[in-house]
């Protein structure tokens, strides 16, 4: 096929076929979709090598996620002022680059700021290969293009947890960081040489960059990121430092609003919340984070932490969600144009709510198959809400606005996650000690039970330790067993929450106004 012949056939693409770039624009948020996986198991491998506890270690996902939502909302200036293939191929390579750095960190204040950086660059990537995505497709074939999209970006969570788990009991958590390098490579290569810009943005003129609200939305994020990583260790507000960064938080936040509505060269264009489901969206997917960052961060933290499972086994436990994601992928493919996407969006939300409540029902006596339904339809549950609230959330949107649309979705995700990590690592301490406390009134010296449960296993230690030492350990072991009961009752309280959460979601989705038939946006979370 001649050049001439490829340009008359694959006219939106100037001559490559959209294929090759739906494979290049998925290997950008297949790397960062991976990276999140991969971390989440990781975690308290992190903490154990840098010296530090559980809820520090979870900084690094939440360092992540609110400096990627930062350059969300901005994605779509950079993308118009530079052009989407070289901002894209930029933020690959700062995300590669910081890749390298956070394996390398020799601290926890250095992978925190490579965390930072990474973000940085990732906050964009799914935006721009969406927009990219959907402008190499004729609108009739959009649909199947997404499908494998979405179909592609869900593969990840059924690896990142598995090949995480992996490489950090084979090797050292290093390696999930590393992992990035040769995938950001391959897309590096495969941008260059498949993706182009087209004309209306290669010849857009884009206003000057909002400065001001840049910075105000970096001092209100910097702000909620400083008081949901550091609060609970200070006691919320009852430190001094905690009411001033509230503060700062809630003035930048309104000086920022007032800022994007008001200047019609804004970093956003607020007017577009003027549109009910967008409105309506922004608040579900804010939710839709809290719910599923919770269960993404803590459920592999509970089988290692409670459980004693390796890193691997907890990967092995947690991979099946992306496998009933990949299951649930082309059913909502087929049944979204034939349903109300609120009615399928309310079951993937109640769906949810089950297994979340399933979690919640756990005991220290299962193995690591009991959960692998619950665990399964959880992904499949997800595939039922991911599409359908990308769909009614933008439906009514202009095309002009989609990327102003999908970077204050995205965003909006990003917090909501942010959120519901720190929530969710903040009541599991905050419970832990409650439950601590309840347990231990039963546990008193004069206590019947005690005394009896102490001598049998001081009889026990006696043969291995010798008599002296045998009722100081048994107490011990008592104690040890007591503290993993008390943690044990905190994550179902989190699991149930969850749910509670998911269900009142559920309720919410017929806030929407029904869409537009054939309305084919992309899968705006994962």
């Amino acid at each position: 096929m001649t050049h001439t012949d490829a340009q008359a056939r694959y006219p939106l693409t100037q001559g490559v076929n959209p294929w090759l770039v739906a494979a290049a624009v998925m290997l950008p948020t297949f790397m960062e979709v991976l990276d999140t996986a991969i971390a989440s198991v990781a975690l308290p491998y992190i903490a154990g090598s840098l010296s530090a506890s559980n809820s520090e270690a979870t900084w690094v996902l939440t360092s992540y996620l609110v400096s990627n939502a930062v350059i969300l909302p901005a994605s779509n200036w950079f993308g118009r002022r530079f052009g989407r293939k070289r901002f894209l191929l930029t933020c690959v390579i700062i995300f590669t680059t910081a890749s390298f750095f956070c394996g390398a960190a020799p601290t926890l204040a250095v992978i925190l700021l490579a965390r930072v950086i990474q973000g940085a660059g990732g906050g964009a990537l799914q935006p721009l290969s969406q927009s990219i995505l959907l402008e190499s497709f004729p609108p009739a074939k959009r649909a199947a293009a997404m499908a494998a999209y979405g179909l592609g970006v869900v593969v990840a969570p059924v690896l990142g947890p598995t090949l995480g788990g992996w490489l950090t009991d084979s090797y050292s958590w290093r390696y999930a960081f590393y992992i990035n390098i040769p995938v950001g490579i391959l897309a590096v290569v495969m941008i260059s040489r498949f993706v182009h810009d087209p004309h209306y943005i290669r010849h857009a003129k884009v206003g000057p960059f909002d400065n001001i609200g840049f910075g105000l939305l970096i001092v209100w994020t910097g702000c909620l990121q400083v008081v949901l990583d550091k609060g609970q260790e200070d006691d919320w507000f009852g430190a001094i430092w905690v009411r001033w960064a509230v503060a700062a938080l809630a003035i930048a936040l309104v000086l920022w609003i007032w800022r994007s509505w008001s200047n019609p060269q804004g970093l956003v264009n607020l007017h577009a919340l003027k549109d009910r489901n967008l409105r309506t969206g922004m608040f579900m997917i804010a939710m839709l984070g809290m719910a599923i960052y919770i269960t993404i961060s803590i459920l592999p933290l509970y089988y290692q932490e409670i459980l004693g499972y390796t890193a691997f086994t907890a990967g092995l436990v947690v991979g099946p969600r992306g496998i009933g994601t990949i299951i649930g992928t082309p059913i909502i493919g087929i049944l979204g144009s034939r349903v109300d996407p609120r009615k399928l969006l309310s079951a993937g939300f109640l769906g949810f709510a089950v297994c979340a409540y399933t979690f919640g029902n756990v005991d220290l006596s299962i193995g690591p198959y009991t959960l692998l339904i619950p665990i399964l339809f959880t992904g499949f549950a997800l595939s039922f809400v991911f599409v359908p609230l990308s769909t009614m959330t933008i439906s009514t949107i202009p095309n002009q606005e989609m990327g102003n649309a999908t970077g204050l979705f995205n965003m909006l995700r990003n917090i909501g996650g942010s959120v519901g990590i720190s929530l969710a690592t903040t009541e599991i301490i905050r419970r832990s000690d409650l439950h601590q406390t309840y347990l231990t009134a039963h546990l008193s010296p004069p206590s019947a039970m005690l005394q009896q449960n102490s001598a049998l296993i001081a009889r026990y230690l006696g043969h291995q330790l010798g008599p002296a030492s045998a009722r100081p350990g048994a107490y011990g072991l008592l104690y040890r067993l007591m503290l993993q009961q008390a943690a044990q009752l905190a994550y179902i309280d989190v699991f149930r929450w969850t749910a509670l959460l998911a269900l009142f979601c559920a309720a919410a989705t017929w806030l929407f106004k029904k869409p537009p038939p054939h309305t084919a946006p992309p899968p705006g979370a994962h």
